[in-house]
């Protein structure tokens, strides 16, 4: 009996081991990063909650469900371009917005460049730096930004969502400097962890939002919110 409780806790001590060195300084502070997202409220309110005009344009980059536009669309009457590369998350939006000609559903991804990648299908998680260990891959298009948004007559962007799973580095570096950047009054960013140098890359890109836009609020590696500056 002595030697079985012996060898339990050797166990039990080599699992805690081997948790503690899985638990990085990075783990513990994204864990409050999530606890004061949560405190603030921020998935029912900063997501939600914007000084918009009537009618405004609203570009929602990385669609996925479509929750986000369907609430931005009910709140504030908004027209909606929303992007969501992957034809089965596309094709399940354009049915639950079937009827609204307020929310335009476009089958691409919006980037530097018109282009194909291959996407790794992970639910909301989907990107296409994830083409490893994924249940499936697919094609998809991405057409470059600045085209749509001058061909389309876009003269402002009220309210701009990017979700876009690792793809945000090269579109806002793309829209800072084709000097688009300043046509977007809204920024909702989500920027990912898992793209090379995304720390560097984030705040080069923060550095250049700084000079046209003012942070009002900042969960880092979760969201992040710059409006425009008066």
């Amino acid at each position: 009996m002595k030697k079985l409780i012996a060898r339990i806790c050797f166990r039990i001590a080599v699992f805690f081991r081997q948790l503690g060195k899985k638990f990085t300084p990075l783990d513990a502070t994204r864990q409050q990063i999530v606890a004061d997202w949560k405190k603030q409220e921020g998935e029912k309110k900063l997501r939600y909650e914007y000084d918009l005009p009537a009618r405004p344009v609203v570009f929602d980059l990385g669609g996925f469900e479509g929750d986000w536009a369907s609430e931005i669309a009910a709140r504030y009457q908004a027209k909606i371009e929303l992007f969501e590369p992957h034809p089965i998350f596309a094709a399940n939006i354009a049915q639950r917005f079937k009827g609204n000609p307020d929310i335009n559903i476009h089958v691409f991804g919006l980037g530097a460049r018109d282009e194909k990648l291959n996407l790794g299908t992970d639910a909301e998680s989907t990107s296409t730096f994830k083409t490893q260990n994924t249940a499936s891959v697919v094609e998809v298009d991405l057409k470059n930004a600045k085209d749509f948004i001058l061909k389309g007559g876009f003269s402002q962007v009220d309210l701009m969502k990017i979700n876009i799973e690792g793809g945000e580095y090269e579109l806002l570096e793309h829209l800072i400097e084709e000097g688009l950047i300043s046509k977007i009054k809204e920024l909702q960013i989500q920027f990912h962890h898992f793209v090379p140098n995304a720390i560097t890359r984030m705040k080069a890109i923060q550095k250049e939002l700084s000079k046209t836009h003012e942070l009002t609020y900042q969960f880092e590696f979760l969201w992040e919110n710059w409006r425009i500056k008066k």
